[in-house]
């Protein structure tokens, strides 16, 4: 069945009490249960779904939408786990069934885990695979340093953490380059440090060069015009520095010192200042 995992437009061939059948291009028909019902459709009508198995493996169609169709990856919470795999809530009425051997590591229920839709050829049902890098391939040379891109934050581990790009390349975010909160199924725009030899792709969180003070440099001077004083200076605690402003110290002095000789703030010993006209 082509339909299985993606989203289709297929029109009503009958009724019946259960719902609407809708036929599928290899001539057969999936049953569109009476909640996804209107109660205005007529024989012909045409339903956009998406197909998938219900409990007893039989193929049914929701108007609902996934968090992922097949061979796309998510990153999706385990709601259960148990002795034979674990269940993720992936958006649906039916969770998304990882098998024990589909695992990258064992699971924990309420922690997420980057996941992607496949099919099990012996079943024919949708299944959860955990171990992504068989779906991994290196990056190709245009991503390249300062080049900004969109990734996932899939995973945290001690050196840093793991990032999703294009559903294939693999990244990573260096802990000791964090100076914000990141989540974990978190999508934002990241910037390429440099692309390493086996593929893999180092990224930063802010632009490179100068462009890189001038974001932060902005964020000091909204704060300093919203509260007018900032009680931080060169000597303050990198520590401090990280929790008010969420950047590195060396980053603020850099900004700090920008600022200054625009003549935009006056530094003070005890914090910085807006300068006055």
């Amino acid at each position: 069945m082509k339909e299985l995992g993606i989203i289709s437009t297929l029109p009503i061939n009958r009724f019946t009490d259960f719902g609407a059948y809708l036929a599928l291009s290899d001539g057969g028909e999936v049953l569109l249960p009476q909640g996804y019902l209107n109660g205005d459709e007529k024989e012909g009508d045409e339903k956009e779904v998406f197909v998938y198995t219900d409990s007893e493996d039989r193929p049914v169609a929701v108007t609902d939408r996934p968090k992922a169709l097949l061979d796309e990856f998510a990153v999706l919470e385990a709601k259960e786990v148990t002795s034979f795999g674990a269940f993720m809530d992936w958006g649906l009425l039916k969770d998304l069934f990882v098998p024990n051997s589909e695992m990258a590591k064992p699971m924990t229920a309420g922690q997420k885990y980057l996941i992607r839709v496949c099919v099990d050829y012996r079943t024919n049902r949708l299944i959860g695979v955990s171990k992504y890098r068989e779906f991994m391939y290196p990056a190709p040379k245009d991503y390249e340093p300062g080049n900004a891109c969109e990734g996932l934050i899939f995973e945290k581990t001690e050196l840093g953490y793991k990032v999703l790009l294009e559903d294939r390349y693999e990244g990573l975010i260096y802990a000791n380059e964090v100076f914000q909160a990141l989540e974990i199924g978190e999508k934002r725009t990241l910037y390429v440090k440099k692309r390493r030899d086996d593929g893999k792709i180092d990224l930063q969180l802010l632009p490179k060069g100068r462009e890189k003070y001038e974001e932060g440099a902005e964020k000091i001077l909204e704060i300093l015009n919203e509260k007018g004083f900032l009680p931080i200076h060169d000597k303050s605690d990198p520590e401090e520095i990280k929790r008010v402003l969420g950047m590195s110290k060396k980053h603020f002095k850099q900004c700090i010192g920008q600022l200054y000789k625009a003549r935009e703030i006056t530094i003070q010993e005890n914090g910085i200042s807006l300068a006055q006209d």
